[in-house]
């Protein structure tokens, strides 16, 4: 089946269908590098990650664009607050680009660390302000702005389907003004595409242009930078729900009003994830980072696994009660891994045949084309999960073929499960918790084979084998080890 997205342009599922056969252009909105990424701003890029893997498994020749914002993002959206590299300069002790280069880095250190596949272009702004510019110049010569206090704008009202994304109505935007926070505005909803009269008195960063000395405004860069890369119509365009109704729609209106054609075709955007009951921010100074989970003992691919356990567009529940759940789950998969490579005299390549193919037996086909159900209906990662457990639990699948259809599944999925494998295995502390359960169903096993109820007894046996846990029995009593 072919894949279907739901797209937020619309408000409902679409089959999937590039502009180009064959070829998908995606832009996903990168970080802006005035600090560390937190755990929910890499929920976006694993997000990011799972469609690029899904389109390249269908056959997709996929050109990911990422920009990364170095200059031009103020604290508020909507043209407010501080400027959020300057202040972080400031803070620091260091200039602009220092801190842009460190963060930067960083933030690829988290991807890398959770096996996010870094994108084919990546794009920093302060490198393409003469893009910006001469994107800038086309929207002016078709009319949508107008120069108030030194400043560029883009004026809302030329553009009558603003805010057709976030299901804005114009009119309603024409009519009130949230909070006067610009007076050079017409419209408090108007943007800068051009600053040349900062509200700081040492911007640290300007550059010429034909409206004086000055810096662009954020939502200018992505439509620049996709355009250089992706041309003036591509297939996807990727971030956060918070940016649809600023970021996202100013991007579309500035677009559009210079090419005069349709911009996006699919829009897709992930949930928050939330901690205590609120989104997490930066702006709050209480966040935590990838780091922060390592320092905690958990490794990136638990994190991963986690977000795998939640649809990216539901907003998913972090706590550590949730992450030690996942990192369970994820060593007991890897356990029952080891197990079936155990069966084999070598690991095999990831399965590269059709459905129908008779290598695959019924069962395992099954597996596969739920599992490929799963990724091709908006990207179900949970569903797919449980189809990758369901398959390596047959018990009546032969092991190797078992192995090749996980690794397989693991294209989209991202664990590392190979690569695992072909590694030497780290010596594992079992939970004392998982320990204690283990203990007490042997118990009463014990317990049952004395009242000769053996059914029983085979059951626990049975529920033991399914977690890895192997059985043996001696005069001396029954002894456990984990299958590996």
């Amino acid at each position: 089946m072919p894949l279907s997205l739901y797209n937020t342009l619309g408000r409902e599922m679409q089959i999937f269908q590039p502009i180009q056969s064959g070829k998908v252009g995606f832009y996903g909105c990168g970080p802006t590098v005035y600090n560390y990424a937190h755990i929910g701003n890499l929920r976006a890029y694993v997000t990011h990650d799972i469609l690029v893997r899904a389109l390249r498994r269908l056959g997709y020749q996929v050109t990911h664009v990422m920009n990364i914002t170095d200059v031009g993002h103020l604290s508020g959206d909507d043209d407010t607050g501080e400027d959020k590299m300057v202040k972080s300069a400031e803070e620091r002790g260091k200039t602009v680009l220092e801190i842009a280069a460190f963060y930067t880095d960083a933030f690829f250190r988290d991807t890398e660390r959770l096996n996010i596949i870094r994108p084919t272009v990546v794009c920093k702004a302060t490198e393409h302000i003469q893009d910006m510019i001469a994107l800038i110049q086309r929207i002016e010569a078709r009319g949508y702005t107008y120069r108030a206090g030194g400043n560029l704008y883009f004026d809302i009202t030329k553009f009558p389907t603003y805010g057709e994304l976030a299901r804005l109505k114009l009119e309603d935007l024409k009519a009130g003004a949230r909070i006067d926070v610009d007076e050079n505005k017409r419209n408090p909803h108007d943007f800068a595409l051009w600053f040349t009269k900062s509200k700081f008195e040492n911007q640290a960063l300007t550059w010429d242009s034909p409206w004086g000395r000055g810096y662009p405004g954020w939502h200018i860069e992505c439509s620049a930078m996709s355009m250089k890369y992706l041309g003036e119509q591509f297939d996807i365009h990727a971030g956060g729900i918070d940016h649809i109704p600023i970021h996202h729609t100013n991007e579309i209106a500035q677009s559009e009003a210079a090419t005069g054609k349709k911009w996006v075709n699919y829009w897709v955007h992930n949930e928050f994830l939330v901690l205590d009951k609120g989104k997490m921010s930066k702006s709050s100074g209480k966040f935590l980072t990838l780091q922060s989970l390592v320092d905690a003992g958990y490794d990136p691919l638990d994190y991963r696994y986690f977000l795998l356990g939640g649809h990216y567009r539901s907003q998913l529940q972090f706590s550590f009660e949730a992450l030690e759940g996942a990192r369970s789950a994820r060593r007991a998969l890897m356990d029952r891994l080891y197990y079936l490579a155990g069966k084999c005299t070598s690991l095999p390549d990831p399965w590269a045949g059709n459905p129908g193919d008779k290598g695959l037996s019924d069962k395992g086909q099954t597996y596969h084309e739920a599992f490929n159900r799963a990724i091709e209906e908006d990207l179900s990662t949970p569903r797919a999960l449980a189809e990758l457990w369901g398959l390596i639990r047959d018990t009546e699948i032969e092991a190797a073929r078992a192995l090749a259809i996980a690794f397989d599944m693991d294209q989209v999925l991202g664990l590392r499960l190979r690569e695992q494998l072909s590694e030497p295995r780290a010596e594992q502390k079992l939970d004392p918790a998982f320990v204690k359960e283990i203990e007490a169903l042997i118990a009463e096993r014990n317990a049952a084979k004395k009242a000769k109820n053996y059914q029983r007894a085979d059951e626990i046996r049975n529920m033991l084998r399914d977690k890895n846990i192997i059985l043996e029995d001696s005069p001396q009593g029954t002894s456990w080890r984990l299958l590996v």
